[in-house]
């Protein structure tokens, strides 16, 4: 007679439960009842190997078909013997979740091709380089194959030998309550191999620290902060892996002139009142050097002009930004006689204007307010 409990039972679901549900009653379980947590209980140890063995059996298809059909019987015969916890594969990752066994029941083994890190590179360019662009170098230190032993840590003829510690496997066992456990070789740091005799250049690393010169080129219409991706020229991958990436992060010094909004750029520059009033041809600095700008007669203070494509290229794309110029009425601060004379005469010439304004705003305000 069978004495073992129902397996649904033992994981609190129902016969219809999905997989995930499953899997999800496990996982409580497990964190309940795991030894680490409850050491010296033998109690909470067989409920812990109760609970894996029930999800040994309903998280596969097929025992789990037997087993509904049949209940613990069907599985007898069918080489299933109770809790082994190396019959399945999930039961290493959802300790991992919990306890951190990354290496339980069979960890994957290190020492193939590992790609290199990436590297960052901040790198700080004008207004005027950022808007066309420039060819530039930068040192980069970084680690590099090492070329004496060609990134294999050992020199040439001689190759690393077997770990002796877990004689090749990578892995060690130790055993842990009712558990056999596979740690990562300390040893071989799960490669499998030590050198016994390393490069002396790299000190048996396979990599060594140098600093390239690198010419980038810096393209017309980049903007602050943008990042630019050099392929393969970050550190040196491990065991034959590929090189990481190198990342150039722009920053764009301000200037003292022009201000950037997208691709357009902006500006202000004095005018006199006289070329206010009268109108005026005055030169703007631009990007490619002076432009003319023509100010039409009566421009009021703040006025905004603009110079079609003298701002930024659009970058990876067709066409140019704009320049904006704000243009500022300059009062003189101290008068010579002759500008005081001057002015005095135009006030008198323009006092009548200025009266005729001044009855026409009171009327307009007086029929507002009836």
């Amino acid at each position: 007679m069978n004495n073992k409990r129902d397996y649904y039972e033992v994981l609190g679901i129902s016969q219809d439960a999905s997989d995930q549900e499953i899997k999800s009653a496990y996982r409580k379980m497990a964190l309940k009842y795991h030894p680490d947590k409850n050491p010296h209980d033998k109690n909470a140890e067989e409920k812990f190997k109760e609970a894996a063995e029930a999800y040994s059996v309903l998280s596969d298809a097929d025992k789990r078909a037997r087993y509904d059909r049949f209940g613990h019987n069907g599985l007898q015969g069918g080489g299933f013997s109770g809790f082994d916890p190396t019959t399945f594969g999930d039961f290493g990752d959802i300790l991992g979740e919990f306890f951190g066994f990354g290496d339980i029941f069979g960890g994957r083994r290190r020492g193939g091709p590992e790609r290199g890190a990436d590297l960052r590179y901040d790198l700080k360019v004008s207004f005027r380089e950022a808007a066309f662009g420039l060819k530039t170098k930068i040192k980069i230190p970084r680690l590099d194959t090492c070329g004496a032993c060609e990134g294999r840590g050992t020199p040439k003829g001689k190759n690393p030998i077997s770990c002796p510690a877990c004689h090749g496997s990578g892995q060690v066992r130790y055993q842990q309550g009712f558990f056999s456990i596979s740690r990562t070789c300390g040893q071989c740091n799960g490669t499998g191999k030590v050198i016994s005799e390393p490069c002396e250049t790299c000190q048996g690393r396979g990599r060594v620290k140098r600093e390239k010169v690198l010419e980038i080129r810096i393209p017309a219409g980049v903007d602050n902060g943008a990042r630019l991706r050099i392929q393969g020229e970050g550190e040196a991958g491990l065991h034959g892996g590929a090189s990481g990436d190198l990342y150039a992060v722009i920053y764009v010094e301000e200037h003292p002139f022009f201000q950037r909004q997208g691709n357009n750029i902006y500006c202000q520059v004095p005018i006199g009142i006289a070329q206010a009033v009268l109108g005026a041809e005055i030169t703007v600095p631009t990007l490619e050097g002076e432009e003319k700008l023509k100010i039409p007669e009566g421009t009021q203070g703040g006025s905004v002009f603009r110079l079609r494509n003298k701002g930024i290229v659009s970058l990876g794309e067709r066409g140019r930004g704009d320049q904006f110029v704000t243009v500022n009425v300059a009062v003189p601060t101290k008068l010579t006689k002759e500008q005081r004379q001057a002015f005095e005469v135009l006030a008198k010439v323009m006092k009548e204007d200025e009266l005729i304004q001044e009855r026409n705003i009171f009327e307009k305000v007086k029929d507002i307010f009836g």
